[in-house]
Order: structure tokens, then C-alpha cells, then sequence
């Protein structure tokens, strides 16, 4: 059974789940960096702990995360 880690960030709750490498079979663009999280990285999924269904996840790279509070703004790159 995976838990989930209640965090507030800008004064919102979000739940936040570590996934394991094996788990993750494709890859996710990292809201924090704007790269990639290649199938088999661990990495954590985040969402608002307001949205019940979890729709709006995302998927960050766990280092990311941790640093979102030291970073810049986001600079968004042509995909």
C-alpha cells in the first residue's frame, strides 16, 4: 500500500508519492527543470490534495521538488 506525504507549498496542500523506477514505464516532462523523466527514474508525483481523483498530477524529479522553492521563474522551452 503506498503512502502519500501531505506537503503545503504556496499555501496549498498537496500529497505527494514517490515512485519507484520500475513502476514508471514512460516518460514525463518535470514541471521544475522542463526535462525529461525517463521510464525506470524513480521520481514523485504531485498533486493538489483538493483534487480527489488526482487529475491534475504531475510528475517531478524528486531532487526538482525538493528545490522548488530556490528556483527561478519557469522558462518554458519549445517541446
Amino acid at each position: 500500500m503506498q503512502l502519500d506525504k501531505r506537503e503545503t507549498w504556496q499555501g496549498e496542500d498537496y500529497l505527494v508519492r514517490p515512485l519507484r523506477g520500475s513502476s514508471s514505464t514512460k516518460a514525463y516532462r518535470c514541471p521544475g527543470c522542463e526535462q525529461e523523466i525517463m521510464p525506470g527514474t524513480p521520481h514523485i508525483v504531485v498533486w493538489r490534495a483538493d483534487d480527489p481523483d488526482a487529475a491534475e498530477r504531475r510528475h517531478w524529479h524528486t531532487g526538482c521538488w525538493n528545490a522548488r522553492d530556490r528556483r527561478g521563474p519557469h522558462i518554458y522551452r519549445n517541446r
